[in-house]
């Protein structure tokens, strides 16, 4: 049998990548290179690979991240309850559990068309900026719609009204490769019906959203900022058409601006923030930095509902619990890549240089001696991401400012882990409202300045093809 070297340069050769192409050649796997979250990698590759806590976190930390975990994992009741510590539940929601958005923690998907709620996925509301807003869009980043709030909340607790239903539809679109195949893309359209709080602003704009996987996620915060605007920088030097910028967000903490670094359009600045405004929006949990349900003012009876905070003035999420909550999530592992030394991954890896994807999707990084976990410091860690925001297209934009996101901005999403999404969720639906169906199609649907690294693509052969998919599934 030939040796690896001699089958990996036939196969570089049969999928046209000869010695003088400018993209870089991978002969063999870099050293370290499958322990994606450095230290704190884990080997799992069933349903529960993301699940799992950092494999270097010391047994006697262990049990606040099987605490955390129960918060995380089990459903949150209606107030009053003998529960007291999970109680106040609404009384606006999307889910009970914050695992009922990030299944198995992992991805979310779009509701099924016989769904009655649309659970994992969320809708962000809000109206056009003007001057009389400034101090809103300072520390909100948006204007809200005035009588449905931020975000749409399909469930409610009995004898409150939920504000509504959510349906998505999707209509074809057709895309060539050079080789002739087609691929058939769905483009959603995003129905609101119900509104049983009255019309909106004609003005709404509505943003969808899947909730994200929760792997490395203290990781990705230990960054150093320093590290994330050198990304920046570099493209903007490069002037390639690549031009990466941060996001300018509120910490409700510091109460200033600071740079973002979570969710979809960077719109949160740390892990604890992410979680107070999830518990907040996706459940309607008070936290002293959120001590208030999310009902409007046209919305008396969820004004009116029973609370679930205590009699002290203690919030439905006591400081301890959203601490437990803090450290599950920071210490969440990424699993070990498979097969990274092998020909067809090699390959793929590549025709991903080639195709330019790792000028935005940023292969390494060595977080933070100072990162709020000893565990998570000094790791060399490989996430695939820049942390910043991009131009995707028309495609792609939802036409919704986020701080300083644009309507056609997203964040450059991780990729560590994306091979395991079926394993995990049980399903391969990908980018930011799940409308690609595999990785082949959330490729194709990338524009603006990811145009050129999705014409490159649309050039590659079946083989070609295979191989960059095979190197993203091994991620």
């Amino acid at each position: 049998m030939p040796s690896l070297p001699l089958r990996l340069s036939a196969l570089l050769l049969a999928l046209g990548l000869s010695a003088c192409d400018d993209a870089p050649k991978f002969t063999q796997a870099e050293p370290g290179e499958a322990r994606s979250g450095g230290g704190t990698t884990v080997r799992k590759t069933d349903q529960n690979a993301f699940s799992l806590p950092s494999a270097n976190l010391p047994p006697s930390r262990r049990v606040d991240f099987s605490v955390g975990n129960s918060f995380f994992r089990n459903p949150w009741v209606i107030a009053p309850s003998t529960t007291t510590a999970r109680d106040g539940l609404g009384p606006l929601f999307n889910t009970n559990a914050c695992q009922g958005c990030h299944i198995k923690d992992g991805r979310g998907h779009p509701p099924a068309p016989d769904a009655r709620n649309a659970v994992s996925m969320l809708i962000r509301l809000s109206i056009p900026d003007t001057p009389a807003y400034a101090k809103v869009i300072e520390q909100q980043g948006v204007v809200p719609e005035p009588v449905y709030g931020g975000q749409f909340q399909d469930m409610a607790v009995p004898g409150v009204t939920p504000e509504g239903k959510v349906r998505v539809d999707y209509s074809p679109v057709m895309v060539r490769f050079k080789d002739g195949t087609e691929v058939e893309l769905r483009k959603p359209s995003l129905n609101i019906t119900q509104l049983n709080y009255g019309p909106m602003h004609p003005d709404t704009r509505f943003s969808a959203r899947v909730a994200p996987p929760m792997i490395g996620l203290g990781l990705l915060e230990a960054i150093p900022e320093e590290a994330i605007l050198a990304n920046a920088d570099a493209q903007a030097k490069a002037k390639n058409g690549i031009a990466g910028r941060p996001n300018r967000v509120w910490d409700d903490v510091q109460q200033k601006t600071v740079l973002g670094r979570f969710g979809w359009k960077a719109g949160q600045p740390n892990l604890n923030q992410q979680n107070v405004h999830a518990f907040s929006g996706d459940m309607g949990l008070t936290t002293h930095l959120r001590p208030f349900d999310d009902c409007t003012d046209a919305q008396t009876a969820c004004k009116q509902a029973p609370s679930g905070n205590g009699p002290d003035g203690e919030p439905e999420v006591s400081d301890n619990i959203l601490r437990l909550v803090l450290f599950y999530t920071r210490n969440l592992a990424v699993p070990a890549r498979r097969d990274v030394g092998t020909p067809q991954v090699l390959a793929g890896k590549t025709l991903f240089y080639q195709a330019g994807c790792q000028s935005c999707h940023t292969p390494k990084y060595t977080t933070a001696a100072d990162a709020a976990e000893a565990e998570l410091a000094n790791q060399v860690i490989r996430p695939y991401s820049d942390l910043l925001l991009h131009d995707m297209g028309d495609g792609l934009a939802d036409n919704r400012t986020e701080f300083q996101a644009g309507g056609r901005d997203w964040r450059t999403p991780p990729l560590w882990g994306i091979g395991l999404t079926q394993a995990v969720s049980g399903h391969t639906q990908f980018l930011h409202d799940g409308r690609a169906r595999n990785l082949l199609e959330a490729v194709l649907w990338h524009g603006g300045e990811a145009k050129a690294a999705q014409q490159q693509v649309l050039s590659f052969n079946a083989e070609q093809r295979a191989a960059l998919l095979a190197f993203l599934n091994s991620l």
